[in-house]
């Protein structure tokens, strides 16, 4: 898998679609698509992001999901349907880095995020990222893990950002992070 940085950049501002299986348990809420996701139309697909290597080492999914050029694998999205998991932004619109979004952006997304846990119900959601999170929701003083409100009625955490710009986090301290709201919704024991 491979793109160069000008091919890349035809990418920004693009929108990818939200992974949202019909029996939706748990709700995965990054900040905003980059490069890489909206060139491949898979959440969290740069080379090296951390998030699909935590959620195997959490025991959320049995195997890593294969992402290429074209895509995440039809068998592997599947997997994730199969286990209630969802996956959205709160920024649609693609960036090389969150650090470019605006605060009213974020703020946006959040209102527009409260709106789809609104209508989808899921019992839990996970916000990846604590300052879009703090920026977005108007809770400067949050902390991750799970938050003492709920978002429309679903338990709230707010868990670490898989990023390797977010080097003080391992894979291990990452699926100890994605592993409490997916205990809570039911999706490991």
């Amino acid at each position: 898998m491979g793109f160069r940085a000008d091919e890349l950049e035809r990418f920004r501002d693009e929108t990818v679609p939200d992974l949202l299986p019909e029996r939706l348990r748990l709700l995965f809420v990054g900040i905003n698509p980059g490069l890489w996701t909206a060139a491949t139309g898979a959440h969290f697909a740069r080379p090296g992001n951390r998030f699909y290597p935590a959620l195997v080492a959490a025991g959320i999914l049995p195997h890593l999901p294969s992402i290429t050029d074209d895509g995440m694998a039809r068998e592997d999205r599947e997997m994730l349907v199969r286990q209630g998991i969802g996956i959205t932004n709160l920024v649609r619109r693609a960036t090389a880095r969150a650090d470019e979004l605006s605060r009213e952006e974020l703020r946006a997304g959040a209102r527009a995020l409260t709106a789809l846990v609104a209508a989808r119900h899921p019992p839990v959601v996970a916000v990846v990222g604590l300052t879009a999170y703090r920026q977005g929701f108007g809770r400067p003083r949050a902390v991750s893990g799970e938050q003492p409100e709920q978002l429309a009625g679903a338990r709230l955490w707010v868990v670490p950002n898989p990023s390797g710009l977010n080097a003080h986090d391992t894979v291990d301290s990452l699926a100890r992070a994605y592993a409490e709201p997916a205990r809570a919704a039911g999706v490991v024991a």
